[in-house]
């Protein structure tokens, strides 16, 4: 096999036909360009460059390796050049923000792929809050946001949902409701549901928890939360009941709050959202390994 100075090194010659020229341009002794072509001119077994006292030309066998080796060696260089620029697009700083404890576990799944591809990638986690669910995002806190659907923002671009995480009520331990196995989507008029405090979208609100239940009856708001800790705390105080997700019921257990499974909603979906505009090499290839292991993720579970 060629090594990269003999290949150069003959290139350079054919192109330069001039051994001081080329040794200039390779940054080696002239004499250093002459061995080279001696030692590949033995491995070829012939002549690949005439040699005067005046000047230096290719012999047809000369002519024909160039013909064969500088296409191929170009697209190399072109190769290499692109991947030195990819690499140098993927360094940087990414900052991917999640909403609650289920996109929390997925982002990091994901930067774990990605951190494994893209070592020269500083990615960093920023958890969000329901009270300013999209603020962090326009603000340029995070790059990129997990966060619960539907987004549906002049500004934003929705991308695929990677998450699917089933819906439960949460209700005081000494509620009627407690001591059903399950939830209907009727159960949310039997009390007041707290409502989300903040910069929170209507159609957001109107989703998780809608005006009224299917066959119509009207579903009263109650106190405003910031957070799923000040819905849990005032939910364990008896003064309301809540839809949360799973992920919810199962890393915050307070004594004095039960939960249930519904049996006739559909799950929370979660996915990723990004500005409009300013995107970057890094964040593009984290949405599709977000996307990658979302696929990964749902194939195994079907199995």
């Amino acid at each position: 096999m060629l090594d990269r100075l003999e290949i150069e090194s003959f290139l350079t010659l054919a192109e330069e036909l001039h051994f001081g020229r080329t040794a200039e341009r390779l940054q080696v002794s002239r004499a250093r360009v002459s061995q080279i072509v001696q030692r590949l001119e033995r491995r070829v077994g012939a002549p690949l460059f005439d040699r005067t006292s005046r000047r230096v030309r290719l012999t047809p066998l000369g002519r024909r390796l160039l013909d064969d080796v500088e296409p191929g060696y170009r697209r190399i260089e072109r190769g290499l050049a692109a991947a030195q620029a990819a690499a140098k697009d993927m360094a940087g700083h990414l900052t991917v923000g999640y909403l609650g404890a289920a996109a929390g576990e997925f982002v990091l799944d994901a930067i774990r792929v990605f951190t494994r591809r893209h070592r020269e990638a500083d990615v960093q986690i920023y958890e969000t809050q329901v009270r300013d669910l999209l603020g962090p995002l326009r603000s340029g806190e995070v790059d990129l946001l997990v966060t619960q659907f539907p987004v549906e923002e002049p500004d934003l671009v929705r991308g695929p949902v990677v998450l699917r995480v089933p819906r439960m009520l949460a209700v005081p331990a000494n509620h009627s409701l407690a001591k059903q196995n399950t939830a209907s989507l009727e159960d949310l008029a039997r009390d007041r549901v707290f409502a989300c405090s903040g910069h929170v979208p209507d159609y957001w609100q109107e989703h998780l928890t809608p005006s009224s239940t299917p066959s119509g009856r009207p579903i009263r708001r109650g106190r405003s939360a910031a957070t799923v800790q000040e819905t849990l705390a005032m939910v364990g105080a008896g003064q309301g009941i809540s839809p949360v997700g799973a992920d919810v019921a199962a890393y915050l257990t307070p004594g004095n709050v039960v939960y249930l499974p519904f049996r006739d909603a559909a799950p929370l979906e979660y996915g990723l959202v990004w500005r409009t505009y300013g995107t970057t090499a890094r964040s593009r290839e984290f949405i599709d390994v977000a996307t990658e292991v979302a696929a990964d993720t749902r194939t195994a579970r079907d199995r």
